[in-house]
């Protein structure tokens, strides 16, 4: 499981999402092995005003993936270092924030989430 957060300017990237979208879905799916059709994305498209950064382009882009532990090191490296490779604009307008948690902490599909069988690994 893997629920993704998308900050970035709305004069940038409103029309956009599916874009951005398509770009995280392909890396999570790639370095982490999660199905194709387990994409849950949210988009916080903020004014120009309200997202401070004066050390980034227009096109900086903050992502949080939020998900269950048990992913290797070397597994979250992998998931960086492939968002990296797609991002077709300067390093430095991405960011990434992998942020885990125990799955007795989710609920999903009425259930503890440590109660689901998972079509797919989560220690990986």
């Amino acid at each position: 499981m893997a629920q993704v957060k998308v900050y970035g300017r709305r004069d940038v990237w409103s029309g956009r999402q599916r874009e951005l979208s398509d770009l995280v879905q392909a890396s999570l799916v790639s370095a982490w092995g999660l199905p194709q059709d387990k994409r849950f994305h949210r988009f916080l498209l903020l004014e120009a005003d309200d997202l401070v950064c004066p050390q980034r382009g227009d096109h900086y882009v903050i992502l949080e993936i939020v998900c269950f532990a048990g992913r290797s090191d070397h597994a979250k490296r992998a998931l960086v270092r492939e968002l990296y490779a797609r991002w077709p604009y300067a390093p430095e307008d991405l960011e990434i924030t992998i942020i885990e948690m125990p799955v007795t902490n989710w609920g999903i599909r009425g259930v503890p989430a440590d109660e689901l069988t998972l079509s797919y690994e989560v220690e990986v």
